[in-house]
């Protein structure tokens, strides 16, 4: 198979990303973040070299930014009305490249194992599965691969809910489609997270999270007084 994996992703731009995690962060601290979750995020992926890497971006005058972070990578700006339609979107212009299997991914999931997209990519090549799905723990998905685009699992799709996930899952199986799971994860969305981000990266000895690190490093205080 002829295969990508495609990452979500916005420019790091203050009060454009992350501000759900203000405050405690400013929201200049949460681009900064963010940053650093694209930088990790870009190398982990680029080393996967059974798989193209693809960066799905927005907005799409910020493509001098993604050529910056991310050489050598494919560059695709996003477009759609929503979510589900951008989303649906990357499937049919990768699809339309001769890609045969196409994972897509979020950007805010730094201490995601490499080792995760090296079982999707495997199921995504195995024919009895149709349809890989990574859930999150707030009941959405941090990964979704495909095969061939089935608009019916991104249309009308109330985005950012605790059912996305259960409601993918049961529009699949209306299909007549195969879902084969992986691991469930987290993404950094809330405070909460922020503190259980701040204390795995400490705790990081693979250098996979480098960049957070130096975040967390140059910010001691930060989750410490919201802890």
């Amino acid at each position: 198979m002829r295969q990508a994996i495609a990452m979500m992703a916005k420019a790091p731009v203050a009060g454009e990303v992350k501000t759900r995690l203000c405050p405690p962060l400013s929201l200049r601290d949460a681009a900064a973040l963010y940053h650093c979750f694209l930088l990790d995020s870009i190398a982990k992926i680029s080393q996967i070299d059974t798989a193209t890497s693809v960066l799905s971006y927005a907005p799409a005058t910020a493509q001098p930014v993604f050529e910056t972070l991310a050489p050598g990578w494919t560059l695709l700006p996003q477009q759609g009305c929503d979510l589900g339609a951008r989303m649906a979107d990357c499937f049919a212009q990768l699809f339309a490249r001769g890609y045969t299997g196409v994972l897509l991914t979020g950007s805010d999931l730094p201490t995601l194992p490499a080792e995760v997209f090296h079982q999707a990519l495997d199921l995504l090549n195995t024919p009895e599965t149709d349809v890989v799905l990574g859930p999150s723990e707030d009941g959405g998905y941090y990964l979704i691969g495909l095969r061939t685009l089935y608009p019916a699992v991104f249309d009308d799709m109330i985005w950012s809910t605790p059912q996305v996930f259960a409601d993918t899952v049961r529009r699949a199986e209306r299909l007549g489609l195969s879902v084969a799971l992986l691991p469930r994860w987290y993404d950094i969305d809330t405070p909460a997270d922020l503190i259980r981000l701040r204390d795995t990266v400490t705790q990081d000895a693979t250098g996979s999270l480098r960049h957070t690190r130096y975040f967390f490093a140059a910010h001691p205080n930060i989750g410490r007084d919201h802890a």
